[in-house]
């Protein structure tokens, strides 16, 4: 894959809201392997190999478990999660495919029992924010494991 431009080096100023959103959903209170399972998994569905990569490096380093990792794309079918993480997952796929799911009452309903109404709205801040990198970073073909310098430093 060869990249097409640094986005943050044609764009650095533009970006400085994104990144700001990205340490605000970070530091809202949302579980930091639960902040690494949402990324990963919208990640996955949008076929973001940057994302992929760099999220579930992070995860490891944070403690996550490979086995956890491994069968994300399957979560459903896995007893490796618990309720809560299952809501949002489950809540991630509505919202990654809006297009298509139109973001299902019964999807919204499974959070009411794990998530408060300020929750819900950081886990859709989360959401939000890792599909609009993803956009980027497949958009410009950003190489997995090769972050742009200025990302880095930002």
């Amino acid at each position: 894959m060869t990249p097409r431009l640094d986005y943050f080096a044609v764009a650095p100023k533009l970006l400085q809201p994104m990144l700001a959103l990205e340490r605000a959903v970070a530091s809202s209170g949302l579980e930091p392997g639960l902040i690494h399972l949402v990324k990963t998994r919208a990640s996955q569905i949008n076929g973001c190999a940057f994302c992929i990569e760099m999220h579930t490096r992070e995860a490891l380093k944070a403690g996550e478990t490979a086995a956890r990792l491994f069968l994300l794309d399957a979560w459903a079918e896995a007893p490796h999660y618990t309720p809560r993480e299952r809501a949002a997952l489950a809540w991630t796929e509505a919202l990654t495919l809006i297009a298509a799911t139109h973001a299902p009452d019964d999807v919204y309903a499974g959070l009411l029992p794990h998530f408060s109404e300020e929750e819900i709205v950081k886990l859709s801040l989360l959401i939000a924010t890792i599909n609009a990198w993803n956009r980027l970073a497949i958009g410009f073909r950003a190489v997995p494991g090769q972050a742009p310098a200025t990302a880095a430093a930002a």
